[in-house]
């Protein structure tokens, strides 16, 4: 019950396509007085979501960039995925597939959650920038940037000067946030999510439960990381954590 590794492209896939088709949805709905399809709002009352809910200042357009930024994410990734990234030829188990296929459908589906189900009635879609915003957009631009060098580091240990793939074997990375930790990339991707909770407005208590859950997900994985380059490599740097800075 093992499939690819590399089957982790599927998931950006789902994600571009899935939360790509709910951005085109919501915009709609802010900006050309539409409304959110019915079977949504059915979703958004079973999960709790009041239709007529008070809308709080800039929570839908907040929403609305925090989908656009986790769509541009998932387009990164999955860009990563096909063109940058050299999967060797591990496996994962076929729930932790699905339970990733379902995820990329659950977070897009939760933000879309964070605004009442009849949008604005076909009012102006208020686009008031604040403080939050910025920082949480200028944190997702930094994070975004230095996880794609991190994954660019990892292609080059398998590649040539040319860019052939010469070994699938694995090396130890140096460059970057490598100085500091094993698993920067990992580290980046919590700060990505961070990022989106700041631009939602810091209150928002669902989405730091998903921030929760990525800080989870993502340490367990760099401290197995961690320690395969500790077991496996005897002049591994000793001064790296596994996944948060001097941490």
């Amino acid at each position: 019950l093992q499939v690819p590794k590399r089957w982790f492209t599927h998931f950006y896939v789902v994600s571009v396509l899935w939360n790509g088709f709910l951005l085109i949805w919501l915009f709609q709905a802010e900006f050309l007085g539409g409304s959110l399809p019915s079977w949504i709002q059915h979703v958004h009352r079973a999960l709790g979501r009041d239709s007529q809910s008070e809308d709080t200042g800039n929570e839908h357009f907040s929403a609305l960039l925090v989908l656009l930024l986790l769509w541009l994410h998932s387009c990164r990734r999955l860009a990563e995925c096909l063109w940058t990234s050299v999967f060797s030829n591990g496996v994962i188990h076929i729930v932790q597939y699905c339970f990733g296929l379902g995820y990329y459908v659950a977070v897009g589906s939760t933000v879309l959650c964070q605004v009442p189900t009849n949008v604005r009635n076909g009012e102006v879609l208020s686009m008031q920038i604040c403080w939050y915003h910025i920082v949480g957009i200028t944190t997702y631009t930094w994070a975004s940037l230095h996880q794609h060098r991190c994954l660019v580091i990892l292609a080059n240990l398998r590649k040539s000067k040319s860019g052939k793939v010469i070994s699938l074997s694995h090396s130890v990375p140096f460059g970057d946030w490598f100085e500091r930790v094993s698993c920067p990339h990992y580290f980046a991707e919590l700060l990505i999510y961070v990022s989106m909770a700041i631009t939602l407005g810091f209150h928002n208590v669902t989405w730091w439960c998903v921030v929760m859950y990525v800080l989870f997900n993502q340490a367990l994985a760099a401290v197995l990381c961690h320690e395969f380059y500790r077991k496996n490599f005897s002049s591994y740097p000793k001064h790296r954590t596994a996944f948060i800075p001097f941490v």
